[in-house]
């Protein structure tokens, strides 16, 4: 069985990191708007691999998608002119950690995305869920022309959870915060 291939869609590399996780219930976006699930997706500037994949897409979305690009314009702006979802975390996230040395990309869709283990089995405790895990995304890139804002957007298909990772944003797990029970001091005693 031979799979057709779509151009605007990539498959991340195995150490992506998933920040600021939406999975689980859908937020309404700041300032208002449709519920969305969504995720940053941290790749390491060393997976060349997966950044030339999505430079791919981003350049398949942006051919597929100039009728709506050009929109009542008399023509299609360059491809570096427009807002992209790549973004370099060393450049816009200066001093957090979580994204040095590291591409980002927010991905996010209004429908809810499956989420696997590493054995493809689908992930029913939201626990497992957390900013910090590290794993692959299904993403896909699309042209977007909006209330005169242009660009190529990204949408987040499915995710697989791989490894636990560094919890991000200062949360600890419940399990990690209790894992010493060698107390100095006798609480009760």
């Amino acid at each position: 069985m031979s799979k057709v291939s779509n151009p605007t869609k990539v498959i991340t590399g195995k150490h992506t990191v998933f920040s600021y996780l939406t999975v689980n219930e859908p937020k309404v976006p700041l300032g208002g708007g449709t519920p969305k699930y969504s995720v940053s997706l941290i790749i390491p500037k060393s997976d060349t691999v997966t950044v030339e994949k999505i430079k791919a897409a981003i350049q398949a979305a942006y051919d597929e998608g100039q009728g709506k690009l050009k929109g009542n314009s008399k023509t299609v702006p360059a491809l570096e002119d427009l807002k992209t979802p790549l973004r370099d975390g060393d450049k816009e996230r200066k001093g957090d950690e979580a994204y040095a040395n590291a591409w980002f990309i927010n991905a996010n869709s209004t429908t809810k995305p499956g989420v696997v283990d590493a054995d493809r089995n689908p992930i029913l405790d939201s626990s497992e869920l957390y900013s910090g895990i590290i794993g692959r995304a299904s993403i896909s890139f699309y042209a977007f022309n909006s209330n005169g804002n242009r660009g190529i957007a990204c949408g987040l298909n499915n995710l697989q959870k791989l490894a636990d990772g560094t919890p991000l944003g200062g949360h600890s797990r419940a399990e990690d915060d209790f894992a010493d029970d060698d107390d100095d001091e006798d609480f009760l005693g």
